[in-house]
């Protein structure tokens, strides 16, 4: 694997991740909210990756060869479909008829922990990717000496 394939690899991590921390922050964002734009309550959405695959004949016999990196793609953003939290509070104006409020399925601890958990992982690909650059660099000034 060259310097450059594995800067792109560590870019395709990074862009995933750093969508999958803006995804958590919508989701801690609207923690408490009763209802959307929409009229409907928010559900928390999380990030679907996979690996990145090429087509092209070349990458193929890469991959049959056990030498194929291509790096991590989004593949969807899923909404959660587990049950609301119902809250008891009449007084609330989005309340139903026996005085429970519908909220977001979002539990904050969960949401913090997957944020640090990306977090950390936006942080491995940048360091991945700082490391390919400083292989390179080294490579083009053992060039240029000769």
């Amino acid at each position: 694997m060259g310097a450059f394939s594995a800067m792109n690899i560590s870019a395709t991590g990074m862009t995933a991740e750093q969508l999958r921390i803006d995804i958590i922050s919508q989701n801690i964002a609207n923690a408490h909210s009763t209802r959307g734009d929409d009229g409907n309550v928010y559900r928390r959405k999380t990030v679907i990756m996979s690996e990145k695959r090429q087509t092209a004949f070349g990458n193929v016999l890469e991959t049959c060869m056990g030498r194929a990196y291509s790096g991590v793609k989004v593949t969807a953003i899923a909404t959660d479909l587990s049950d609301l939290k119902m809250v008891y509070d009449p007084d609330n104006p989005d309340a139903d008829e026996n005085g429970y409020v519908s909220y977001p399925n979002v539990d904050t601890v969960q949401e913090m922990t997957d944020m640090i958990d990306a977090s950390r992982s936006y942080e491995a690909s940048v360091t991945a990717f700082q490391s390919a650059k400083s292989m390179a660099q080294k490579g083009l000034e053992l060039m240029q000496g000769n």
